[in-house]
């Protein structure tokens, strides 16, 4: 059963976090990327507030630039999507939650995936080969090496071979 928890999330609340996310640095202009003398244009879709740059004139909100442009979702719904996005919610069980066109979500979850996509590192590590130890918590200190023993091992549910003797 799916609870419409989008009705217990604070609006205000998750636009502060979604612009957080969005615009780490702050809110600025997407034209001449200032971040002074910006007003506020318009408050009819509280609580994203369209913003005029007062150097420019450009007039744009906390979603222009983003992967998030052209959506006119709540601001709750939009932070419960990316959480499913980034948990690997499939698409028809988030569409079911905040009621919303299954195919229109798909398309707004492949550009959230591919902007993520973009901030990946291409070479997470400088050597082409990782050692085991490099990936151990202890791996500065030293080891014996372990004892090998004579034969190999039996595999599991086998019992170990006997010796053969050999008739003359």
């Amino acid at each position: 059963m799916d609870l419409p928890l989008i009705d217990f999330l604070d609006e205000d609340a998750c636009y502060r976090k979604l612009v957080e996310l969005l615009h780490p640095g702050g809110l600025a202009c997407p034209r001449c990327g200032r971040r002074e003398r910006l007003g506020i244009r318009s408050r009819h879709r509280e609580p994203v507030l369209e913003y005029q740059c007062g150097h420019r004139g450009r007039v744009f909100n906390a979603w222009t630039g983003a992967a998030l442009q052209g959506t006119h979702r709540r601001p709750g719904q939009l932070l419960l999507i990316l959480h499913g996005v980034a948990t690997g919610e499939p698409t028809a069980r988030m569409a079911r939650e905040p009621g919303c066109d299954r195919k229109h979500l798909l398309e707004l979850r492949r550009r959230l995936q591919d902007n993520a996509r973009l901030g990946l590192d291409r070479n997470p590590l400088d050597d082409a080969v990782v050692e085991a130890d490099e990936m151990d918590q202890d791996a500065g200190e030293e080891r014996h090496p372990a004892s090998r023993p004579g034969r190999p091992a039996a595999a599991a549910g086998q019992s170990p071979p006997r010796a053969r003797h050999l008739r003359r």
